[in-house]
């Protein structure tokens, strides 16, 4: 485990050092923004968020008012992954689970160093690991071990049930870091509910053999999620074409659905070194906190 950390902790200053460089010290950017209490209102201006519109009061006919806030000291930034079975897929060296938890460890290193409560929702088709909201370096280790040594109850999928399950945990305005790969249905709704009552920041992990299955005749493909093997025709009418459609198709819908609903959207393969896509998301939440 102090290994872990240690190979955490190089990536979570190399991100810092990068991002000081080249955010002009905005590091803190990424969790900055979401814990925040009310404390007026004031006219809409162009390029305002329409969620901090207070609709009661621009109902009345004197124009349209939004909501201003400051700062909570003691916001909180939640991680919540995916750990089901379709997290399994990738190579021996890498798999999109591997990936998403070395995403959520270097985050909450990186969100403990600039003083924010961190908390961890691990979740399958049932809530696995649940760390509620803490502060300093004994919370970290605490989330990390969460992380890294936890053994699933189920390899089951159900998105829809863990953001259900947030909007009734989480009652405080929060940053909420979704990490998955998003291969579910039903699960749109709950997750714009999250978007509009948190700062959400959807991470998508993808690996190469989601999209790229070669042509290889009738093979044996193990479900992992329902623990059975079932036997594809990977030659038949175009299979391999329409893997890959499906994929890229479900993968536009999701990013979609995140710029309507203002949730920040990240996509890491599992071949790519976490930093520079982390460069990426440290840039997308500097603009959004300009633009606020």
């Amino acid at each position: 485990m102090n290994q872990l950390i240690k190979k955490l902790r190089r990536y979570e200053i190399m991100l810092r050092k990068i991002a000081n460089n080249h955010l002009q010290g905005d590091y803190q950017s990424i969790f900055k923004g979401a814990g925040l209490e009310f404390d007026d209102l004031r006219p809409y201006q162009y390029g305002d968020d329409i969620r901090t519109i207070e609709w009661k009061v621009s109902a009345k006919g004197h124009g349209t008012f939004v909501k201003t806030f400051k700062e909570d000291k003691d916001q909180s930034v939640y991680f919540l992954l995916d750990i089901s079975g379709s997290q399994d897929i990738g190579s021996k060296e890498r798999k999109k689970i591997d990936t998403g938890k070395e995403i959520a460890g270097v985050l909450t290193l990186a969100a403990v160093h600039e003083g924010s409560q961190v908390a961890l929702v691990s979740y399958s088709d049932q809530k696995e690991k649940i760390i509620l909201p803490g502060k300093g370096p004994r919370q970290a280790v605490k989330i990390i071990k969460g992380l890294f040594s936890h053994e699933n109850k189920s390899k089951k999928t159900d998105l829809n049930g863990m953001f259900t399950f947030c909007l009734n945990l989480i009652k405080k305005r929060s940053i909420i870091i979704v990490i998955s790969d998003f291969i579910d249905d039903n699960y749109q709704l709950p997750l714009k509910s999250l978007a509009n009552k948190h700062d959400l920041v959807a991470i998508q992990i993808t690996d190469p053999l989601e999209s790229a299955l070669p042509s290889l005749g009738i093979i044996p493909v193990y479900d992992k999620e329902e623990g059975k093997t079932t036997w594809v025709n990977t030659a038949f009418g175009g299979f391999s074409k329409k893997i890959f459609q499906s994929f890229h198709t479900d993968r536009a819908s999701l990013q979609t659905l995140c710029k309507k609903n203002q949730i920040n959207y990240l996509q890491v393969d599992t071949r790519q070194d976490i930093v520079l896509p982390l460069m990426e998301l440290f840039k997308i939440r500097n603009r959004t906190m300009k633009r606020g």
